[in-house]
């Protein structure tokens, strides 16, 4: 009994600590110091949440950039199923599905400069990245300024105005979001189909 009642006390302590008081303490310092964040960095279009700057989406249209394939969920970009695909350089299903994809963006981008770049074929670990790296989302420019009827240049002026710096100057690379590059577009020129931000 004199080691069980300090034993229980201190799980009850601790608990109560770690489980109650810190994320209480966390959460509201965060919603102080960074509201935006703290709620998930949503965005929306005239009054309607189109998706957060920090999960990837699905852009089927072609006057839309794509970002990365997703193997989340059962469709992709499943934001309660964040993961990866586990399939390695020897499975034959991963190396299938890259050859397919390689033939769909070939055909859909007849006008795309060089080889499909790696990253448009490739799932990122989380399967909910939502960058490309600016040379990604220069490759599909000339697919969206044809769908969107805008001049090159200007698609390519877009892309590069959304461009973000490495982080704190020295970590990761260069990115473009994908998400606000097309709300951007939307901003610009509707797409055909009317569909704010490609939702």
């Amino acid at each position: 009994m004199n080691q069980l009642k300090p034993a229980f006390l201190s799980l009850v302590v601790l608990s109560v600590l770690t489980g109650v008081v810190y994320p209480l303490a966390v959460t509201g310092i965060a919603q102080v110091l960074f509201p935006r964040q703290a709620a998930g960095s949503l965005l929306t279009v005239d009054g309607r949440v189109v998706g957060s700057e920090l999960i990837g989406q699905s852009f089927k249209s072609p006057a839309y950039f794509q970002g990365r394939p997703s193997a989340a969920g059962a469709d992709g970009y499943d934001a309660v199923a964040s993961s990866g695909s586990n399939l390695g350089p020897t499975s034959a299903k991963l190396r299938d599905r890259v050859a397919a994809d390689l033939e769909r963006l070939k055909k859909e981008n007849p006008a795309a400069p060089g080889p499909v770049p790696i990253e448009i074929v490739t799932a990122s670990a989380s399967g909910l990245d939502p960058h490309l790296s600016p040379a990604a989302a220069r490759w599909q420019a000339p697919r969206v300024a044809a769908a969107r009827g805008l001049p090159l240049v200007d698609i390519e002026a877009l892309v590069e105005s959304r461009v973000e710096a490495r982080t704190w100057g020295f970590l990761g690379e260069p990115r473009v979001n994908v998400l606000l590059l097309n709300l951007d577009l939307d901003r610009r020129a509707p797409a055909l189909d009317g569909r704010a931000g490609g939702a």
